[in-house]
């Protein structure tokens, strides 16, 4: 069905203030981060490489009811609506935690993530479910535990009726289905909370993949394929694990322009995957991203930069088609010309070839975000500002300690390898320098071995 690669990834520290000072920086009206040095937005190339979801596919749209109360039965089965009114249009986290046998299952204080991630795999158990019930009941779990969370302890049964074919459900873009469902739930009021809904663990990767910041690195051997998410430790050290949103915000603020990570994935040796390569097409469009009733632009000709392109000046701001309703919808009439757009491969995003540089970007950018910018605080008061050179030394050495890790394996690995060719090399040459010995060796051992015989005899 497309989740399977997603599984590889193991449990990681959610860095909360990274995220939280990342949230502050969603524009509602351009869908983009506002950050110091242009817009940034994750797209389809990050989903399918940081996380292996089908990105290409049939949109994610489909019947919403006003009771789910036969359909639940059917799907999951009678005790998720056992005791319950009628109409029911969620279900509770805790019933397919239960059904899946992780109800109350939390990380101990003392226990590690490892323990907690090898706890997880061996609590699984759906019991004597039929086959295809207990995918649809894992799969729903999985849908409201991460792709499409949301801050409510209980979950939309929009989803479930898409789960009724299994066949067809490989056949969704669950990946965009995904980053729209993460967009809607990034409005500029998120500013007010500290946590939100949608694929978070996501998009704190796709910020350290941009532009890292200490808290997360890669570990060497642990997965060379995608989904590259599962690269990723992110374990805080003693040093820098003390940070506030505050800090982050100012480290945001005063991010070096120069080191910020436009184009990740060149180079990458696995860009053959199938999630890659089917979605490749669609890594250089302008997307509308449909997730049943939520319909959010992602909007491409803001950050052509992440296509190894300079950045022109564009206008900014377009509205997202948003809708809610109390009857019956079928989404795929209600969305009928935006899933044709969708087939179509919507609109493809062109490269001006006669600019130098995106510096007229930048200027115009600066002009009209000044205020959400902070460009007042990039002169900062002496106590912040050594706070902030401190946190960046601390994670320069964390940095500095695995480099030099790597350093000293990457030299025991070259001294193998050296020994190995000398002993090659060795080998190869004794039989031509010592031709006439080893013929001579060979009568005489035959010699000794038949005088010995004969004094055997």
């Amino acid at each position: 069905m497309g989740f399977g690669h997603l599984l590889s990834v193991r449990p990681f520290h959610v860095d909360v203030p990274y995220l939280e000072a990342l949230r502050e920086r969603w524009e509602e009206d351009c869908k983009a981060f506002i950050m110091p040095w242009g817009h940034m937005i994750p797209t389809l190339e990050d989903v399918a490489y940081l996380m292996g979801l089908p990105v290409q596919g049939e949109p994610v749209v489909g019947q919403e009811r006003s009771d789910y109360h036969d359909d639940i039965v059917e799907l999951l089965g009678p005790e998720f609506v056992a005791g319950r009114r009628r109409p029911i249009r969620s279900i509770l986290l805790g019933s397919l935690s239960e059904a899946v046998g992780l109800r109350g299952r939390r990380r101990g204080p003392l226990e590690t993530l490892e323990e907690f991630y090898t706890g997880v795999r061996g609590a699984l158990n759906l019991g004597d479910q039929s086959e295809e019930r207990s995918v649809r009941i894992f799969v729903a779990y999985l849908f409201r535990r991460l792709l499409f969370a949301t801050q409510s302890s209980q979950m939309n049964c929009k989803f479930v009726l898409l789960l009724r074919d299994l066949d067809q459900a490989g056949r969704y873009a669950w990946g965009a289905a995904m980053l729209g469902h993460l967009f809607s739930l990034l409005p500029s009021s998120s500013r007010r909370s500290q946590s939100t809904g949608g694929f978070t663990p996501f998009l704190q990767i796709w910020g350290y993949t941009r532009f890292p910041m200490g808290r997360g690195v890669h570990v060497e051997g642990r997965q060379t394929m995608v989904p590259l998410m599962a690269r990723w430790e992110v374990a805080p050290d003693p040093r820098v694990a003390d940070r506030r949103a505050e800090v982050v915000r100012a480290a945001l603020d005063h991010y070096p322009y120069d080191q910020v990570v436009w184009t990740p994935y060149r180079g990458e040796v696995d860009a053959s995957h199938p999630a890659v390569a089917a979605g490749r097409p669609l890594f250089d469009r302008h997307l509308l991203l449909l997730c049943l009733g939520t319909c959010e632009v992602l909007y491409l000709e803001l950050v052509v930069q992440s296509l190894g392109w300079h950045q022109p000046t564009v206008e900014v701001g377009r509205d997202t088609r948003r809708r809610f309703f109390a009857e019956d919808r079928d989404w795929s009439e209600e969305h009928e010309t935006t899933v044709a757009y969708w087939r179509e491969g919507d609109e493809q995003v062109l490269q001006q070839t006669n600019l130098q540089d995106s510096a007229a970007y930048l200027e115009g950018y600066r002009a009209h975000y000044a205020g959400r910018l902070r460009l007042d605080r990039r002169v900062l008061p002496e106590s912040q500002a050594v706070r902030l050179l401190e946190g960046r030394l601390a994670e320069q050495e964390v940095e500095l300690e695995r480099l030099r890790a790597e350093v000293m394996t990457l030299k025991g690995e070259l001294a193998r390898a050296r020994a190995s060719r000398d002993a090659g090399a060795s080998s190869s040459a004794q039989p031509a320098e010592g031709t006439w010995w080893s013929a001579y060796r060979r009568r005489w051992t035959g010699h000794r071995r038949g005088s010995w015989s004969s004094r055997m005899r």
